[in-house]
């Protein structure tokens, strides 16, 4: 009888390890689109002769205190669920370091020289796995305020809703926006929470799902119906092969195939690969240089080009650089 408690304890034990070492998703709060627009934090420019308006985040921050107030509001509750966030904030002095905010406000080129919007840059940067994007509004009933808000987990690769809360908290005397905002909050946080990690999980155990392009270039000589090889398989069936060996559980659809492009959607590609020994985050980007590296190794001996947008999207251009 003894050992058979000793056993259940060590048992429970173990489990209770495992949970407490599962990796979280790495999250960051965003305002909304509706909300810039709303609180006038958007930028114009002509695209091609069609206005097109993006969100100014960067003066948003600037500007109002409410939303630095509120963001650390949330990234405070996410962090004492044991969620690791990253500061919008730090991320928009990143980009801005880099330049990227003067590409914010050049129009949109077709083709390859396609610019990314202001929320690709900020993921790419900020490598977060899910994006919690928020909105709010104060309402205001004679002395009393209230907070309407509104939550959404997105995927960060597939901006696939994974998570969602709403509600209206309940009127208050006070005045303070991130006092209601997380009052209004609270009573959702930990479904939220729930399901962000829950998603994660799938990711973990299924892989995270992109989507990868090949094409040609017009004056490479094959095509993805030249054969290579002993056995004289064509370039698209190698392709295909290399796919269902090195995604997750072979997972992937082909969506669609000619003898000039292949498009490959719900692609499960791992969270992590090891190299020297540490786990490393996989990405689109690396996975999609990965078949161009065997793409350009021997017997196909095929130059190629990787182009990525956002975080979930890759082409290799077939023929050259």
């Amino acid at each position: 009888m003894k050992k058979i408690i000793l056993l259940i304890f060590v048992a429970i034990l173990s489990a209770n390890m495992v949970f407490s070492q599962a990796k979280k998703p790495t999250l960051m709060v965003v305002p909304s689109d509706v909300w810039c627009n709303t609180n006038g934090y958007m930028m114009e420019f002509d695209n091609q002769g069609t206005k097109v308006k993006i969100p100014n985040y960067k003066k948003a921050f600037q500007e109002n205190s409410d939303l630095l107030l509120v963001i650390s509001k949330i990234n405070g509750m996410m962090a004492d669920r044991g969620f690791p966030l990253k500061n919008m904030e730090s991320v928009l002095k990143s980009l801005e370091s880099n330049s990227a905010e003067d590409a914010m406000m050049s129009s949109k080129e077709t083709g390859m020289g396609a610019s990314e919007s202001p929320i690709d840059k900020l993921k790419k940067v900020a490598k977060a796995d899910i994006i919690i994007q928020l909105t709010w509004t104060l309402n205001t009933t004679g002395p009393k305020k209230s907070v309407t808000f509104n939550l959404q987990g997105l995927d960060s690769y597939t901006d696939k809703q994974i998570a969602s809360a709403s509600g209206t908290g309940a009127p208050s005397f006070s005045a303070e926006v991130p006092v209601l905002l997380e009052e209004a909050v609270l009573a959702h946080m930990d479904n939220f929470t729930a399901s962000l990690q829950t998603h994660f999980d799938d990711l973990f155990a299924n892989g995270r799902e992109v989507i990868v392009r090949i094409k040609k270039w017009d004056d490479w000589e094959n095509d993805l119906e030249t054969e290579y090889g002993d056995d004289d398989d064509e370039l698209g069936t190698i392709i295909e092969d290399w796919m269902g060996d090195n995604t997750v559980n072979g997972r992937y659809s082909t969506t669609d195939a000619t003898e000039n492009m292949m498009l490959f959607e719900q692609v499960r590609i791992p969270l992590y690969y090891e190299k020297k020994g540490k786990q490393r985050a996989m990405d689109t980007r690396r996975f999609a240089k990965q078949l161009s590296k065997f793409l350009k190794n021997e017997p196909y001996n095929i130059p190629n080009k990787v182009v990525t947008k956002g975080l979930g999207r890759a082409t290799i251009y077939l023929g050259g650089k």
